[in-house]
């Protein structure tokens, strides 16, 4: 059984959202051939082109037929968060999306699962947002971006969100978005190459030493693109927290390994001797596979690689492809069978 637990799905339309605010800034989509739309700020720049795969639920379908995926986890492409909107401008969006996502879930109920959005940059309605995601749309997770409006993760405000989850039993998956370092790497792609893995580990960095993960021990947290840098410089990490313990542990928290096992990654490492080590570091029963689809810098190849590795067990293939998944959601496997 194949569980893809990253994977990304937006409307094949929607508002002029210039028009609906009243300011700009937006995402908009210009369908300029069959099966083919540009992504366009409301300024006219370009930001990417994505096919019929990207919105339409039979075309995604077809792919995950044909690379025998049976269930997949889908969200929203990061770049349509939109956390720098007015609040409840923010709130109205997600919703959209959210009632977006529940319509192709239920279409297809044993195939996907829905991981909402909420907007972050209003705490008391993310929260709102997240209770309806999970009381009525049956959402049993989130994705949520690595910084919101330039607050790392473990800004205090975001506490009471972490602790509604805990409560709702809704999983956090954590994807690197408005990267760091932007001023110096707009060429050679240098942003989702370098920036992104930098990203995703300063998000980890800050639950660690901003104490999420002891304040929250029940919270489920899953970072993107196998933990981005962090599970390859958690040794230099380690050396620093003890090195500098005044400016790496002012929360009195343990060190950085012993966090391994509080929080899963998905698979996407694009290399089986990269995959080996991640077993070592964070093991088998914390990495999901995952295929950050249908972009081309995701696996799509749909876990080849994984068929490349004959020293994988039967257990570590289990965990990897399905099992992992399933516990981070805390969604009963037999149901998708």
């Amino acid at each position: 059984m194949k569980f893809d637990i990253h994977a990304h799905i937006l409307p094949e339309k929607w508002d002029d959202l210039k028009e609906k605010y009243g300011y700009g800034g937006f995402i908009r989509l210009d369908h300029f051939r069959p099966g083919s739309a540009r992504m366009m700020r409301d300024d006219g720049k370009f930001f990417r082109e994505i096919q019929e795969n990207c919105w339409n639920p039979e075309a995604i379908l077809l792919d995950m037929d044909t690379h025998n995926t049976d269930v997949m986890a889908l969200c929203t492409v990061p770049v349509l968060f939109n956390y720098w909107i007015k609040p409840l401008d923010g709130y109205d969006w997600s919703m959209f999306l959210n009632n977006h996502l529940a319509g192709v879930v239920a279409s297809h109920p044993k195939r996907f699962v829905g991981l909402g959005t909420v907007p972050m940059q209003d705490i008391s309605l993310a929260i709102k947002e997240m209770t309806r995601c999970k009381q009525e749309l049956g959402f049993n997770g989130l994705q949520i971006g690595s910084n919101v409006n330039g607050r790392n993760l473990d800004d205090p405000e975001f506490f009471a969100l972490y602790e509604a989850a805990e409560e709702l039993g809704v999983s956090l998956f954590i994807h690197p978005w408005d990267v760091l370092g932007q001023e110096r790497t707009d060429k050679y792609f240098l942003q989702w190459l370098v920036s992104m893995p930098a990203e995703t580990t300063l998000a980890i960095c800050s639950f660690i030493f901003g104490g999420v993960f002891d304040k929250f021990p029940a919270l489920k947290v899953m970072f993107a693109h196998a933990g981005g840098a962090f599970p390859f410089t958690v040794g230099r990490i380690q050396h620093g927290f003890f090195a500098r313990p005044d400016l790496c542990n002012v929360n009195n928290v343990s060190k950085p390994t012993d966090y391994f096992g509080k929080f899963w990654v998905d698979g996407i490492t694009h290399d089986p001797d990269a995959l080996r080590y991640l077993l070592k570091v964070i093991g088998h029963k914390k990495i999901a596979y995952g295929t950050d689809y249908p972009f081309p810098l995701g696996d799509l190849e749909h876990g080849k690689f994984l068929t490349e590795m004959p020293e994988l067990t039967e257990e570590q293939l289990r965990y990897i492809t399905h099992q992992s998944a399933f516990d981070f959601l805390g969604i009963d496997s037999e149901k998708y069978r």
